[in-house]
């Protein structure tokens, strides 16, 4: 998503079209999934230097998924258009410029407007179905390995946590001493990966998911864009909204998003669950684990 609401018709025509486009269609699309906000402001020339094709394979993309033209398909995105700085720097600088100004009302304002927007767009793009196949799939594999790097480590190792306390085939990765690739040395066709990353993507997370698709594992991924090489990999992907007024993108949709898998997967397990959760924090008081206090 990138921060910018576009036209989503246009964008999930895009991914779902893939497949048929040409190689240099291919490399348009990937262009304009990946920056939205860079089509409502360039013109077909500018878009088609970008994406290092000709101006034609533009307006043949443009017609493929359904508009007249190049100033068709341009007309939502000039609307979807906001006005901020790009990349980190330029964020960071942002914020402390807001400061100087004494404008820290508006940021608060904007943070929790953006916090709701992440949330509310990020489920209005998937389904209850969508989610109960993922979760299928999960329950179902022998192991499930959840994966993040950077600021999705901390999301996937919750989410690992969480499910640890009915289930004991959740493995989060890269482990302390390894890589993710090697840390999926020995999974196959009966398990299943969650991977995470927004872009800019991480390496470690893309080259994991290629291996896991080789050896057959059942990839969820979850991303910011449809054109995110992790998306367009998995045999179920979720986009999640991440545009903040923060220099860094936001990871509340994504963290919405696994507790609400996390809780599909409940709902989709045998009824020893029960019995495992029960077990899991009744020991927790034995042991002395939780305070008496507030219970």
């Amino acid at each position: 998503m990138n921060g910018t609401d576009v036209s989503q018709r246009a964008l999930d025509r895009l991914s779902a079209e893939w497949d048929e486009l040409t190689p240099e269609a291919q490399k348009a699309a990937r262009y304009v999934l990946e920056n939205p906000a860079d089509v409502g402001v360039s013109t077909v020339r500018e878009i088609a230097e970008a994406a290092q094709v000709k101006p034609n394979t533009i307006v043949r993309m443009a017609r493929q998924v359904g508009f007249d033209g190049y100033d068709d398909f341009r007309a939502p995105f000039r609307e979807a258009i906001r006005q901020r700085p790009s990349g980190f720097p330029g964020r960071a600088r942002m914020l402390q410029d807001i400061r100087r100004s004494g404008r820290m009302g508006e940021l608060y304002a904007d943070m929790v407007q953006s916090t709701l927007r992440n949330v509310e767009e990020t489920f209005a793009a998937t389904t209850p179905d969508a989610l109960t196949a993922a979760a299928e799939a999960i329950w179902c594999a022998r192991d499930i390995f959840t994966l993040g790097v950077g600021v999705n480590n901390a999301n996937a190792r919750n989410f690992t946590y969480l499910a640890s306390t009915g289930m004991v085939r959740f493995h989060a990765i890269p482990r302390a001493g390894s890589v993710a690739t090697d840390d999926l040395a020995w999974s196959g066709g009966s398990d299943a990966l969650i991977a995470m990353t927004s872009a800019p993507y991480r390496c470690e997370v893309v080259d994991a998911v290629e291996v896991a698709v080789e050896q057959r594992v059942t990839v969820i991924g979850i991303t910011d864009s449809p054109a995110s090489p992790i998306y367009r990999a998995a045999a179920h992907g979720f986009v999640v909204a991440t545009d903040t007024p923060q220099f860094f993108p936001s990871s509340v949709a994504t963290i919405a998003l696994l507790e609400t898998l996390l809780s599909f997967v409940i709902a989709q397990a045998g009824p020893e669950i029960v019995e495992r959760v029960e077990a899991f924090h009744s020991r927790r008081r034995r042991l002395g684990i939780y305070t008496d206090e507030g219970s």
